[in-house]
């Protein structure tokens, strides 16, 4: 199992949509979302900064390859288009936080 946490920004304004979107999550990303092997997934959001946090099986790589084939993620994506500042990097990799301790 691997541990990412990661950041990212949101629109200004846009903070009460961000929240309502979630609230209302569609069923069937929240399926694509396991069934791509993320699990303990948890977004906090602070004025604009949003800082999400997974576990996954059998690594990041992996379940976002296979995430990314779902027609539903596509959706999802595609509708945050204007809420979302940025997601990722000049390269696309997500602004992943290096984990510097853990405790079991």
């Amino acid at each position: 199992m691997a541990r990412m946490c990661f950041m990212f920004e949101i629109f200004e304004g846009q903070e009460a949509e961000y929240k309502k979107r979630h609230d209302e999550i569609w069923p069937e990303l929240v399926t694509a979302i396991k069934d791509a092997g993320f699990t303990n997934y948890s977004l906090f959001r602070r004025g604009t900064h949003v800082i999400g946090y997974f576990e996954v099986e059998p690594d990041a790589k992996t379940a976002f390859e296979k995430l990314g084939k779902s027609e539903a993620n596509a959706r999802w994506a595609e509708w945050f288009k204007d809420v979302i500042v940025n997601l990722a990097d000049n390269k696309g990799n997500l602004l992943e936080f290096k984990e510097v301790w853990h405790l079991d």
